[in-house]
């Protein structure tokens, strides 16, 4: 725990760069009276250290001076790609998706990505699901089941995870009550993450060739390809194996961290950012470095 009292250590300075960017550009709201979140102000931040790549490109296509650092280049893209000089192997595509484009990955992200064998944060404890945004959008329940309770027996699951089981909202009565259950909606709204192709395994924080699973679809592999272009050494084509895919609502944040398991370091990881827009944090090689 951070010390405040006298003699000690300011909390600030005992954080790294990277934790004070962390707190400095983390959503907070306005502390109103017997507000509820939905209806708070979130409070102004501070972005002038930010670089926005929207201005970016509007600055280069006008012909005027880029910022300190911020090194334009043509990979065969419709847009230049940016790279950072102080950060050599970070490459910036604007642009990268069309609108309709995102709109499609968005949602393959929450019909097609979630679906068994690819796991998610809800395996642990409800095993896999199947069609989790289709139930959703039904309004449907998943009902645990209920031992001795036939109203609860999981025998019949329509090949959902043996324990537990989809029901209409108007069946889940008091019948079942005595049954764990919770609402598809809000299992999609707690979705955090998927794995497609090689399974990560975020107990051990490796990859499990053990564990069941699909290759990645081919046309994410293609994108990622096309993507991982300016990354790559010439002549060489980039073979995605495994990919997370990270849900966000409003206000998550994601932790500074290292994306150090792949076997081969000297290949890209290529991130896609859909939907809101975010702030994304690259680190040095320690935390007390930050760009």
């Amino acid at each position: 725990m951070y010390g405040s009292e006298s003699g000690t250590v300011p909390e600030d300075l005992e954080r790294t760069a990277f934790r004070r960017a962390e707190k400095k550009y983390k959503l907070y709201y306005e502390d109103t009276y017997k507000s509820s979140k939905k209806k708070r102000k979130p409070k102004p931040v501070d972005l002038s250290e930010v670089l926005d790549f929207n201005s970016i490109i509007e600055s280069y296509y006008q012909n005027v001076e880029l910022p300190q650092g911020v090194v334009p280049l043509r990979c065969g893209f419709d847009t230049p790609v940016f790279s950072l000089e102080n950060r050599p192997g970070f490459y910036f595509i604007p642009g990268a998706l069309s609108v309709k484009e995102q709109c499609q990955w968005i949602k393959e992200s929450l019909t097609s990505f979630p679906q068994p064998p690819n796991r998610t944060n809800h395996n642990a404890f409800y095993g896999p699901i199947n069609d989790l945004f289709i139930a959703a959008n039904e309004r449907k329940v998943l009902v645990a089941d209920g031992g001795s309770n036939s109203e609860c027996d999981p025998s019949v699951s329509n090949g959902d995870v043996h324990g537990w089981k989809f029901f209409e909202e108007h069946e889940v009565s008091s019948k079942v009550s005595t049954c764990k259950s919770v609402s598809a909606s809000v299992l999609l709204r707690k979705l955090r993450w998927s794995t497609l192709g090689l399974q990560f395994d975020w107990s051990k924080r490796n990859y499990d060739v053990s564990l069941p699973h699909k290759k990645i679809p081919d046309t994410l592999c293609q994108l990622a390809k096309r993507l991982a272009t300016p990354a790559m050494p010439l002549g060489e084509e980039f073979q995605p194996e495994g990919a997370i895919v990270n849900y966000f609502g409003p206000g998550d944040m994601l932790g500074g961290h290292l994306d150090d398991m792949e076997a081969d370091w000297s290949k890209p990881i290529v991130s896609m950012s859909l939907g809101c827009k975010a702030i994304f944090l690259l680190g040095g090689k320690h935390r007390d470095i930050l760009q």
